[in-house]
């Protein structure tokens, strides 16, 4: 049986041109070029992914020689696992999809490293604190606190009592515990992390505090402190 020409399989790969009724019906007999039709229409794909990377280095020389070197030389193909029969691959596709191939994997890779070296460094501890109950609360109550170098304040609490408003969380000047400054509310969840606010002091408003707020409206503390720690450095 007659193949479809190479350069026909390449342009309904990239739905360059419908596929007629005479390439639909050799398709539908042709189990080669539905094989052929399947690897473009992959290596197509994986092209349109890309579209969005733009300025990228071209391919290291080494990639090219590797894939003419692996095309010349039978026997690394010797090496391959053996695998269920299919349709023999035309040889002028060969060099196409190893070429696509390697252009896919010097992009991904491209791509790899330039986010590792733009990866902002990793956010430093600057301060924390151990929350412990007050008066009443029970002593399973507890949670801990780090002030982080981006801005943000992780807190982990446990076994706070149930409320009908939410638990919100403070920081406080001990020296004078009228000034507090709100973070924020603490989720349903044990852990939570809040930013801080630009501009707060956090060696005068180091005293962490949760407490339990109605939903009145007021945003000034309800005076009901669940859980306070010290922020030390």
């Amino acid at each position: 049986m007659q193949h479809l020409d190479p350069d026909r399989l390449v342009l309904l790969a990239l739905s360059e041109e419908p596929e007629g009724p005479g390439d639909a019906g050799h398709l539908a007999e042709c189990a080669v070029c539905r094989h052929e039709l399947d690897a473009l229409r992959t290596v197509a794909d994986l092209g349109a992914e890309g579209q969005d990377l733009h300025d990228l280095p071209a391919p290291p020389e080494r990639i090219w020689q590797r894939i003419e070197a692996d095309i010349a030389d039978p026997a690394p193909r010797s090496l391959r696992v053996a695998e269920r029969p299919r349709p023999s691959r035309p040889r002028w596709l060969t060099p196409v999809l190893a070429a696509a191939a390697a252009a896919v994997l010097a992009v991904a890779g491209t791509v790899a490293v330039d986010r590792f070296v733009r990866r902002p460094p990793a956010a430093t501890v600057l301060a924390r604190a151990t929350l412990a109950p007050l008066g009443a609360i029970p002593a399973s109550a507890e949670g801990s606190v780090r002030v982080l170098s981006d801005g943000e304040m992780r807190i982990e609490v446990r076994n706070l009592p149930l409320t009908t408003g939410f638990h919100e969380v403070w920081l406080i000047d001990p020296d004078d515990p009228t000034k507090m400054v709100a973070i924020g509310n603490l989720p349903d969840r044990p852990d939570a992390v809040l930013p801080v606010p630009s501009g707060v002091d956090m060696n005068r408003y180091r005293l962490v505090d949760v407490s339990d707020e109605p939903h009145d409206g007021d945003a000034a503390h309800s005076g009901r402190s669940l859980l306070r720690g010290t922020l030390t450095y």
